[in-house]
């Protein structure tokens, strides 16, 4: 096993594989305990070459293989890649691309909205993925060759899936289904650690002007309190302590403590001071501390029924061409479909529009209807 702890290792074994299609890749990581992911491991295999890197090795620096990160000749595999990628964009300062997910491919397989890796491993390779190992903490060294082999086999199933996921995918005419999938996988926004855009995580409930400043300057006082001491954000305040603060803005220190989602005393604290003043300076000023929030029209009254029936047709529609109905289209999208026939979502565009929208737009004409047949449900024409 090629198990990688110090430089000329690193540069050898990205030589070696710098001139593959693709890489498959993972990762084990901690961050139970901590705001920034503890990066332990890197798997990585490509046709021939695989290898488990250390970035825990001393003095190993990853400059290499970050280069090859950012190679666009070089398709990176991953399965669920969300978390991969922003240790990874966080690393190189870049986003790696281009990037596959095999998540997401399987999702236009018909293979459910996230199917797990060994699920997804056992369907196309008909093995089992070896579970033993997944508790493990990953920082401790020195590493068994039973943990290190476990971790390498999540890369190396994957370079064999890949191949055979992509040719039926090809073959079904359904590669260029995932292109939003992954562009929005990629899109550095969501990525986003910049604590003045913490509110954007968050359930905007209200409009009001002083709701949303207080709302924003808590979320960010949360997110720099939470970069600042390396803990997740839950550990210096739940969301619901948020949402609380934004809807009470509270001015004194009894106030806060009559706050239920507040710890009590926590406004005593130095931690707690400086919240307290970022609240009273949105409450000062709400104009200059809130953000613009565009909720858009309210959906016409009376559109509920629609929206359930347009449910009903595209599961009806997703098993009909066996494809996660998530791919197709989101309950925001069904929402606006009901609302106005021209409405700029994604369901009414491209493959979506000929899979479901032209059907979900003559169900609302009433061109089409939907009935029961032997406990099935049918499409017919009225």
């Amino acid at each position: 096993m090629n198990v990688i702890t110090n430089g000329d290792g690193l540069a050898e074994f990205c030589a070696a594989i710098a001139n593959e299609p693709f890489i498959a890749l993972d990762t084990e990581f901690l961050r139970e305990n901590t705001y920034w992911p503890k990066l332990c491991l890197i798997q990585a295999a490509g046709g021939v070459h695989e290898a488990v890197i250390d970035p825990l090795a001393d003095g190993l620096t990853l400059a290499p293989f970050l280069d090859l990160l950012r190679n666009p000749s070089i398709v990176k595999v991953f399965h669920a890649a969300r978390q991969d990628l922003e240790i990874f964009f966080k690393l190189a300062d870049a986003m790696p691309g281009p990037v596959f997910d095999t998540q997401i491919g399987a999702m236009a397989c018909g293979l459910g909205d996230s199917i797990a890796y060994d699920a997804l491993v056992n369907h196309f390779l008909k093995r089992r993925v070896d579970k033993s190992h997944r508790f493990t903490d990953w920082s401790r060294r020195p590493l068994s060759e039973d943990q290190l082999a476990y971790a390498l086999a999540d890369v190396t199933h994957l370079r064999d899936l890949y191949p055979i996921l992509r040719d039926q995918l090809d073959q079904q005419g359904r590669t260029a289904w995932l292109a939003d999938e992954h562009a929005g996988l990629v899109d550095p926004a969501i990525y986003d650690t910049e604590p003045e855009n913490a509110w954007l995580r968050l359930k905007v409930r209200k409009t009001g002007l002083e709701y949303l400043a207080v709302l924003k300057v808590t979320a960010a006082w949360r997110e720099r309190s939470a970069q600042a001491r390396d803990v997740p954000r839950g550990r210096i305040l739940k969301d619901d302590g948020i949402y609380e603060i934004a809807e009470q803005r509270p001015k004194s220190a009894a106030a806060f403590d009559r706050l239920r989602a507040v710890p009590k005393g926590f406004i005593g604290s130095k931690i707690g001071q400086e919240l307290a003043a970022c609240v009273a300076e949105a409450i000062a000023d709400p104009a200059a501390h809130a953000p613009k929030h565009d909720r858009g029209p309210p959906p016409p009254s009376g559109v509920g029924p629609t929206v359930e029936l347009l449910k009903v047709l595209l599961r009806q529609e997703a098993e009909r061409h066996d494809v996660a109905a998530r791919l197709i289209a989101s309950g925001a999208d069904l929402e606006l479909i009901a609302a106005q026939d021209d409405a700029d979502v994604p369901a009414l565009q491209g493959w979506r529009r000929e899979v479901f929208g032209e059907k979900a737009l003559e169900l609302k004409r009433g061109r089409i209807a939907l009935t029961l047949d032997r406990g099935k449900v049918r499409i017919v024409p009225t």
